[in-house]
């Protein structure tokens, strides 16, 4: 079977192109996969994979070959608003931008849209971008839908989705020997890594942190990566007089960023509200055996109690976060270990590259099969006067028949 792959790719600074970097060999062990490529003509192939995130200038060109060839749909994250607004407003189609909303919203959609267009209303996809997901443009195209969580696959549903959907673990990096970052230090050194703005709960960690070090002065808080452009993080350090607690850097490459990460003690990841979106800081957290504190929503929340410490986003959020850091910090080994322990088993590269080939095979025409053997086993059922149906199913996704989510 041959696969036109369609992603950003490094070095692009997306996450998505890291996964990719990560996925794309792996396919290519088992499949014929051709890398499409913006401005050229898409390749030649039984089945086309579209990689979708929420950033037009890296996903714009993808969502133009969909439209133009529906294949299965990569869905990183679920609210697009974004994006899609990149690809009309951003390119002079108003028209197409008050289509999304109106799919979205019916005709108060419509109007809000107008609002928006005409300067009466802020900018929705950087006020209230959750609450106008505008994922629809995507899903009509999609021939089968690949998502990371079930929260994703619950809203895809909710928003009218009703073909094949899978549900695919982000894969896990292969682990070799990191070697810690020695350039930074702390008692304990805590780290965040990510793009900072306040979606990343940035204000929130400042205010817990500020009350941890209180405890422990000896502790050190590592906030690397970019920051938004109207978020200023350096005055916010200072109102809380902690210039002298924060090490502050801006984007790393990968291998600095793993030494980074390894030099912690403990790692935090959050945000409110979320874009239905998987992180790979988060896994790289977990595949490291580093003790994780997350925000109790989206993805996150479905990540097991044992293995990350989960922080409800709530009036006792800072309170509860100061705490955490704190567990966390005394009980790093336990918790070390249920992370990586909880990653290797269920992010496996091979197992989720070889869950990509079964989705790819049936959204290629494999369903056909798989409706043949369906068939075959409940005359077997019948006969055998087996009428539990779900029992029969289960046993069947075991061997990798049928195993898409219905509708």
């Amino acid at each position: 079977m041959k696969v036109a792959y369609y992603s950003p790719l490094q070095p692009s600074r997306s996450g998505i192109a890291d996964y990719s970097s990560l996925l794309l060999p792996a396919l290519r062990e088992r499949l014929d996969v051709v890398v499409a490529k913006p401005g050229k003509r898409g390749p030649s192939a039984d089945i086309a994979l579209y990689h979708v995130g929420n950033d037009p200038d890296a996903h714009g060109w993808i969502v133009d070959a969909l439209r133009d060839r529906p294949g299965v749909v990569v869905l990183h994250e679920y609210v697009l608003h974004h994006l899609i607004a990149g690809i009309t407003i951003g390119r002079g189609d108003g028209r197409g931008y008050l289509d999304a909303m109106e799919r979205e919203l019916g005709v108060a959609g419509r109007l809000l849209g107008l609002g928006v267009l005409d300067n009466l209303l802020p900018l929705l996809w950087e006020t209230q971008p959750e609450r106008f997901p505008l994922a629809g443009t995507v899903l009509e195209h999609a021939r089968g839908l690949v998502v990371h969580s079930r929260y994703v696959g619950e809203r895809a549903r909710a928003a009218g989705y009703r073909g094949r959907l899978w549900r695919i673990p982000h894969p896990v990096w292969p682990m070799g020997k990191v070697t810690a970052a020695g350039d930074v230090r702390g008692d304990p050194l805590v780290g965040c890594f990510g793009f900072l703005n306040m979606n990343k709960r940035i204000p929130e960690l400042l205010h817990a942190f500020a009350a941890f070090r209180r405890d422990r002065p000896g502790a050190r808080l590592l906030l690397v990566g970019a920051a938004g452009e109207r978020f200023d993080v350096a005055r916010r350090l200072e109102r809380l007089g902690l210039t002298e607690g924060v090490i502050r850097l801006d984007y790393v490459p990968e291998d600095r960023l793993w030494s980074l990460m390894a030099a912690c003690d403990v790692l935090v990841n959050l945000r409110y509200p979320t874009m239905g979106e998987t992180s790979g800081s988060v896994i790289r957290a977990l595949s490291l055996g580093k003790p994780l504190v997350v925000s109790d929503v989206g993805w996150f929340h479905e990540l097991p109690d044992g293995a990350v410490l989960k922080v409800p986003v709530d009036e006792h959020e800072v309170a509860t976060l100061r705490a955490a850091l704190a567990f966390a910090s005394d009980h790093a080994a336990e918790l070390g270990s249920a992370a990586r322990g909880f990653v290797t088993q269920e992010h496996d590269l091979d197992v989720v590259a070889d869950r990509y080939v079964e989705a790819l095979e049936v959204a290629a025409g494999g369903d056909a099969v798989d409706d043949a053997v369906l068939w075959r086993v409940a005359e077997a059922a019948a006969e055998a006067g087996i009428t539990d149906v779900a029992v029969v199913a289960a046993r069947l996704r075991e061997i990798g028949i049928g195993g898409y989510e219905g509708p």
